[in-house]
């Protein structure tokens, strides 16, 4: 009953700020920090986040993990020797979780068939295959689920995965590897495979960063030097040769001012404290970047990225950089679309990553990581998208169809695409296609298997993707797949879902023969419709009124035509009891009760079969349906609306019912969008600005007050900006251009999402997105007790824990640097009520390595002598 058309419905969602990042500027961080690496704090209204927030992506081969900010882990894609860690070899085409981590984990890496995790403890865990030992547990027989790496249960301070051999940094800066050593990448002088890890010669101290290829291995020192060791074929260790190494090499001309590292199959990349990028070997698809497809074993400078460069990433053949100006680009091989610039031909200079919307260059981006054949973003609130090979679904989007642009990971993304509220629940479509929904739910309403209420939103049973519109009616709510299939849960006493029965149901079953061709869905009190994409319009449900428009009143448990609405319907909407549909001509048609004048047609005689609308015949855009009255929007942008009027909803400045429309006060143009609510409504100005009338006992008018009113009132703190509105039984939703939900009015149930049930008067946000600024000295003295400074953009405290106990640890605010050695230092903002009513959703977590060292003066800030800088 308080629909809007299809297209109000996917409001157009404007990039993220641009200056968002910008504060990043010349900043550097070693390269298994890069991926996990946030943004400075973003501007106070981002995008609400509804889905998990993430920290870090791990990529390499064939499937794609996350590390969420609670310490969970999920991974998605080519499963067949357990490397998702779900306890299964099943390919995954959106994320699970891994089998035993849902919390605790502070960082990831992903090799080509297997996947490894270091904890908060400081110790290391690894699944997947094992054939090599890269698994590290004494073993060589696969594991789907994690196994701890022996002699790893504490004291590591980052990990990297190569194609079949794993490796990790220690808190006293030694270099420790396990699994395949064909090549010598295990760096201990042999070409013997071990599944224990041995310790890599030469590099027992003073490593700042890992970086594990194909079969090689590089490693950047604390004096910014890199070595690297391993297969050498197509000159991958730059050491100006093609000889492979067991033991680590100076790669040539770098033996200082690198700050970061990435390798990939057969090529590597450094990135320097200058913010330029070079690389060396093989170049076959161009992934060196020097505008050549020539081999080079020692470093070449990348094309037009001489400096202002603050990450880097490389592929199997492709590699991918973000610069301090807060463009993406990517360049090599891009056979599955894996540079994300809308073609696939190779590119041996840097090319922009485009966003797939408008193809102008992607926004907010934080963290890059680049996959044999596909790439990985993360936002600077958490949110995940990928791009280029998707055979088997590791860009997570619930398909296995490549893509040329980014798309959003199923359930990993934030973006809120379309709203519906129901009478004490509300629902959200987010950009990936998820359905969420909150408040409510003693009928199943939120679809999540239960019956309880729930104050912030809860996933959908089964609908993680592929929705592209909702509808939420009194205490039911359906939706409309990508395939033009309609699926309903909750209550069903009166047939409302669809599925020939009269059982209510907690999670969504498909609606009898509505498997596909329908274009649009709208939910009354207790009935449901459908649009078809041929333009005829089905009914089902409660049909006391007529409100199913068959001529009857007899309730239908499965969908019946409307009698005489076989095509050229363009959208619908339905009340409590009564039902409107718009034609292609632009006329608009009403059916069911009219006991208050709600079918327009002059009078107050119920109808069982469609009549016209009296005066709107043509030239209506849009239409809502709230409990006992309707409202259209002209083509000119003019408001009318009629029938039930006790509380002012017609908004004509009288309490009257009216049987035919009539004007509402002061918006005679400039509107663009109307949504209806039991007895009030909202409309939307072209500049969006959004004005509300009629019932406010709940707050639902968001004016601050309880005050009923018969004319628009400008809704508080919503003076621009609004891109979709829809209205409740007793509560309104706004999303802005911005991508924020914010909402108001009667939270008896948690309708309004903000985790409590109090009502609120004005529009609170909902789990708005923040990130975390975090930039402490590189080089901190042994023996200090030290402040460390965060701040996130929420204006939130920040806490701060540690997963490198041998070295430091964080006590009564401060940090105690207990050894020499790397601590690892974690900066986290929860999430929590805004102190307005609102909530933020938790921040991205901040990791930073420190050297600790003895008899070293601390200074705090960056340091500035030379040595390692932020």
């Amino acid at each position: 009953m308080k629909n809007l058309p299809m297209s109000s419905a996917n409001a157009q969602l404007r990039p993220w700020i641009d200056a968002c990042l910008r504060a990043v500027a010349g900043r550097r961080g070693w390269a298994w920090l890069l991926s996990l690496a946030m943004a400075s704090p973003l501007a106070a209204q981002t995008s609400s986040m509804l889905d998990a927030t993430v920290t870090q992506v791990a990529v390499v081969g064939y499937h794609t993990c996350a590390l969420s900010s609670t310490g969970a882990v999920t991974c998605w894609g080519y499963n067949g020797y357990g490397q998702l860690g779900d306890g299964s070899t099943a390919a995954r085409t959106t994320p699970v979780a891994v089998s035993g981590l849902g919390s605790g984990v502070a960082a990831i890496a992903a090799g080509f068939y297997h996947t490894c995790a270091l904890t908060t403890a400081g110790a290391v865990k690894c699944w997947g295959r094992n054939d090599f030992g890269q698994l590290g547990n004494g073993s060589t027989t696969n594991s789907a689920t994690p196994v701890v790496v022996s002699g790893l249960g504490s004291g590591v301070a980052a990990i990297a995965a190569g194609a079949f051999h794993t490796c990790a940094l220690t808190t006293a800066g030694a270099v420790k590897c396990w699994g395949y050593n064909g090549n010598g990448q295990l760096g201990d002088g042999s070409t013997t495979d071990r599944s224990t890890p041995v310790a890599v010669s030469g590099l027992g101290s003073d490593v700042a960063a890992i970086a594990a290829g194909f079969n090689h291995t590089c490693a950047v020192t604390t004096a910014g030097a890199v070595k690297c060791w391993g297969w050498n074929y197509y000159g991958q260790l730059g050491d100006g040769s093609t000889t492979s190494r067991t033991t680590p090499v100076a790669v040539s001309g770098l033996s200082s001012g690198m700050s970061a590292i990435a390798a990939g199959v057969y090529h590597t990349c450094a990135l320097t404290t200058g913010g330029s990028v070079k690389c060396w070997g093989s170049n076959v698809s161009g992934q060196l970047g020097d505008g050549s497809n020539t081999d080079h074993d020692t470093p070449v400078a990348v094309s037009g990225l001489g400096s202002g460069v603050a990450a880097i990433a490389a592929g199997g053949y492709h590699t991918c950089a973000l610069t301090t100006a807060i463009v993406l680009k990517c360049w090599g091989s891009n056979s599955n679309g894996q540079l994300g610039n809308a073609s696939t031909s190779d590119s041996n200079t840097p090319v922009n990553v485009l966003d797939g919307v408008n193809y102008l260059p992607v926004q907010g981006v934080a963290a890059i990581a680049a996959g044999y054949s596909h790439t990985c973003t993360l936002s600077a609130a958490g949110a995940v998208k990928c791009w280029g090979n998707n055979v088997y679904g590791q860009l997570g989007d619930g398909s296995v169809t490549d893509r040329v642009t980014p798309v959003a990971v199923s359930g990993l993304s934030s973006g809120v695409a379309a709203i519906a509220a129901g009478g004490h629940h509300t629902c959200v479509l987010t950009t990936a296609g998820a359905v969420k929904c909150w408040g409510g739910n003693d009928f199943g309403q939120l679809g999540d298997g239960s019956a309880t209420d729930r104050t912030t939103p809860v996933v959908v049973s089964g609908l993680g993707s592929g929705v592209a519109a909702i509808t939420a009616g009194s205490n039911h709510t359906c939706a409309l797949t990508t395939a033009g299939a309609v699926k309903c849960w909750g209550f069903n006493l009166l047939g409302e879902i669809g599925d020939g029965s009269t059982t209510n149901r907690s999670t969504p079953v498909a609606v009898s023969g509505l498997s596909s061709g329908v274009a649009a869905i709208a939910a009354g009190r207790e009935h449901t419709c459908a649009l078809t994409t041929a333009g005829a319009v089905k009914c089902w449900g409660d049909n006391y009124a007529f409100q199913l428009g068959d001529g009857s009143t007899t309730n239908r448990t499965t969908p019946v035509a409307v009698s005489g609405l076989n095509s050229d319907v363009a959208a619908i909407t339905a009340g409590a009891g009564h039902t409107c549909a718009l034609t292609t001509a632009g006329a608009l048609k009403c059916w069911g009760s009219n006991v208050s004048g709600q079918l327009g047609d002059g009078s107050t005689t119920s109808r069982s079969t469609p009549v016209a609308v009296s005066g709107l015949s043509s030239g209506v855009a849009a239409i809502s349906a709230g409990y006992s009255h309707t409202c259209a929007l002209s083509a000119a942008g003019a408001l009318k609306c009629w029938g039930w009027n006790s509380n002012g909803q017609l908004g004509d400045g009288s309490t009257t019912n009216r049987t035919t429309p009539v004007a509402v006060s002061g918006l005679n143009s400039g509107m663009s969008a109307i949504a209806a609510g039991s007895a009030h409504n909202c409309a939307l100005t072209t500049a969006g600005v959004l004005t509300c009338w009629g019932l406010n006992s709940s707050g639902q008018l968001g004016d601050g007050s309880t005050t009923d009113r018969s004319t628009p009132v400008a809704v508080s703190g919503l003076g621009s900006g609004v891109g979709a509105i829809e209205a409740g039984g007793i509560h309104t939703c706004a999303l802005t251009t911005a991508g924020a939900l914010r909402c108001w009015g009667g939270n008896g149930y948690g309708q309004l999402g903000n985790g409590g049930t109090l009502n609120q008067y004005v529009p609170v946000s909902i789990q708005i997105g923040q990130s975390v600024a975090f930039a402490p000295s590189a080089r901190m003295g042994f023996g200090n007790y030290v402040s460390v400074f965060a701040s996130a953009s929420s204006g939130m405290p920040v806490a701060f824990d540690t997963w490198t106990p041998s070295t430091c640890t964080f006590s009564a605010g401060k940090l105690v640097l207990t050894n020499t050695g790397l601590c690892g230092l974690r900066a986290s903002q929860a999430g929590e009520p805004d102190g307005t009513g609102g909530t933020f959703a938790a921040a991205p977590q901040q990791l930073r390595l420190i050297r600790v060292e003895a008899d070293l003066i601390f200074a705090n800030g960056v340091d500035s002598s030379g040595g390692l800088s932020w």
